[in-house]
């Protein structure tokens, strides 16, 4: 693989002038405006016989503007400037690429490369508009320096209004940061972000893959949002999509120049069974450069500081893990049912991100369990930072949906959270995105079911399912984030445990928007018991930042008692304890400490406590009681305390 990488990396090197050039292949391809006010046109399109460009700026003329043809499958095409001096093809004008097809038949086509495109609302299909702003948005702050410690938003700008509406960049930069900010986050994750067609897709069916989507705003008011979120010392993550590509071929990228291949595998190699999508031919020199130039646009020009790569799973292997189960035998990550051409596309992604903008960050999103994904390149690792802990959230649900509380297993709870490999860094999470979606349930929704209509007023009695649910909503995550990981992850709402699920408007729904929004506002009746979860969430998060244990090493697991339903573990200098038991508490419990010192006698202090008023407990514990360590062996460790 390492060798395989090489290669390519040597071949753009000699070839190519560098990664740096390789990948600002974005300032050339597509309509680019010089200074002068000309305009130069490139674009590739291997299988077309001719390629023209048609538009406003001139009358939808498709043959008067014809690209000249260049060596392997490219085009291009210079317009000069008005007799004016001003562009002849003015901001906010509309275009097309004309292709004549092999068979003669003229398409019209969006270029891959479209910065912006836009629906009217009377069509179906987008169209490109030409951006070019007399004066583009200028960063004012600069970008956060690389994070120890990752707490991460992951957010949708078009449902984070309580509104039943698409909301704007601009309400994500005025109402919802400012509430990242005091959750304790200190890193959004933006989906949906790349433009689609297909609003219900989340975002997964990319479309145009250099366009901001325009159903939130415009390029400018997404530049504005990432800038005033580094203001707050918020880094911003994109969730990129380059594991596969929508099949639309009006606006999309599919059947480009005529053919079925293109920038895609042909025949049945190039599509996904299950997403009905088209699949990238990795092996291709042109789609290198598209796709390494994507990365590269959306650090330069709007400042993300990094990427979450979806459903890699699917680039990694030819089965795409279609009915194919991953048990951690190494024969299943080795052998020609691997697509290494993928994996040296992500090598080379994560190469020239980490050397051109070491600040960045990568994560991977694989179900699989690659093994030195996010291992250096130089040890023949894929080269991200982090991987997502894909096992936790369904380890959650499976306990929840199939096991009494009685019978809960400390072990398999312990072993879940903590089976990773040494030195690659995970990212926990109770729950994501996925299960938000409709058909699936979110934990506290598992948990509370019905009776989140109900009883979650502080006016009606205090049920037992409500009380269970919101104590075991706090338990599950302050776990997750302090073992489950060197980085945690909450998608937006779930840290208040939103009612219901998360359905976008389509015409099972009758197009409704009643389920796409996150209702913020829960959080700021003090008669709803909702911000009790939100006030733990938060301050689990500022006790984070203050001890920093996602930056320290894995935790030492010092009990995990099956007939008492207690787990302990110190992490970061701080002890966790947490009592899973469905009705049993308990008093002069003994705890290991890690200090071994004979001499030096250690006092601990509450400093979370789930059971707390403010979090909607009971109040059970003192808060203004020391507890003192002793010598006192317990579970093979010389020290020990009474709590």
């Amino acid at each position: 693989r390492y060798s395989l990488f090489y290669n390519r990396l040597k071949n753009i090197e000699e070839n190519e002038g560098g990664l740096d050039k390789f990948s600002k292949c974005y300032k050339t391809f597509g309509v680019n405006q010089f200074v002068d006010g000309g305009i130069y046109c490139k674009e590739w399109a291997p299988g077309a016989e001719a390629v023209f460009l048609a538009g406003d700026f001139n009358g939808w003329n498709p043959f008067s503007h014809p690209y000249k043809k260049m060596e392997y499958g490219k085009w291009e095409l210079f317009i000069p400037p008005g007799q004016d001096g001003y562009p002849s093809v003015p901001h906010g004008s509309k275009l097309k690429v004309v292709i004549r097809a092999q068979n003669g038949e003229l398409l019209y086509r969006i270029s891959p490369w479209a910065r912006y495109v836009v629906r009217d609302e009377d069509k179906v299909n987008y169209d490109w508009v030409h951006w070019n702003p007399p004066q583009s948005y200028i960063h004012k702050h600069p970008s956060p320096k690389r994070l120890k410690s990752l707490r991460i938003y992951e957010s949708h700008v078009g449902i984070a209004s309580p509104e039943g509406k698409v909301a704007s960049y601009k309400n994500f930069t005025y109402n919802v940061l400012p509430r990242i900010k005091d959750l304790g986050y200190n890193c959004v994750q933006l989906m949906a972000i790349m433009e689609h067609a297909y609003y219900a897709s989340f975002g997964y069916q990319v479309t145009s893959f250099f366009a901001a989507s325009s159903r939130y705003g415009t390029p400018d008011d997404l530049k504005e949002m990432i800038d005033v979120a580094h203001s707050m010392g918020i880094t911003v993550l994109l969730d990129v999509v380059h594991s596969h590509a929508s099949k639309n071929s009006e606006d999309g990228l599919n059947k480009f120049d005529g053919t079925d291949s293109c920038f895609f595998h042909s025949g049945p190699k190039g599509t996904h069974q299950l997403w009905d999508s088209r699949l990238f031919d990795y092996a291709n020199w042109e789609v290198l450069r598209f796709l390494l130039s994507n990365l590269r646009m959306w650090i330069k020009d709007y400042r993300f500081d990094g990427f979450r790569f979806d459903g890699i799973t699917s680039m990694l292997y030819h089965h795409h893990g279609i009915g194919t189960g991953f048990s951690g035998d190494y024969n299943e990550y080795f052998g020609l049912h691997v697509d290494e051409d993928a994996l040296c596309y992500l090598m080379l992604a994560n190469h020239m991100i980490n050397f051109l903008h070491p600040e960045c960050i990568t994560i991977a999103e694989d179900v699989s369990g690659m093994p030195a994904l996010c291992r250096p390149i130089a040890e023949g690792g894929g080269g991200f930072d982090y991987r997502l802990a894909m096992a936790i959230p369904d380890k959650w649900i499976q306990i929840i949906k199939e096991l009494k509380d009685e019978d809960w297993n400390m072990g398999n709870i312990v072993y879940t959270l903590t089976n990773r490999r040494y030195e690659e860094k995970y990212i926990a999470y109770a729950e994501s995105h996925d299960q938000a979606l409709v058909g699936d349930k979110t934990l506290a929704f598992r948990l509370m079911d019905a009776e989140m209509y109900t009883n979650m007023s502080v006016l009606s009695p205090l049920t037992p399912v409500i009380d269970r649910g919101i104590q075991l909503h706090k338990m599950i995550r302050l776990i997750t984030h302090a073992l489950g990981g060197e980085s945690y992850l909450n998608f937006m709402g779930n840290e208040f445990g939103h009612p219901e699920w998360l359905d976008f408007p389509r015409r099972g729904n009758n197009e409704s928007y009643h389920y796409a929004r996150r209702q913020f506002n829960l959080t700021e009746d003090h008669l709803l018991r909702y911000r009790f979860l939100n006030t733990f969430d938060r301050d689990m998060n500022k006790l984070e930042e203050r001890f920093g244990w996602l930056a320290s090493p894995p935790a030492f697991v010092s009990e995990k008692h099956e007939s008492n339903k207690v787990i302990a573990f110190e992490r970061a200098g701080l002890i966790f304890i947490f009592n899973f038991h469905p009705h049993q508490s308990y008093v002069d419990y003994r705890v290991v400490i890690w200090h071994s010192s004979l001499i030096v006698i250690f006092k601990y202090k509450i400093l979370l406590d789930s059971d707390a008023a403010e979090y909607g407990g009971h109040q059970r514990l003192d808060h203004s009681a020391e507890y003192f360590s002793e010598e006192y062996p317990h579970n093979d460790r010389p020290n020990s305390l009474m709590v």
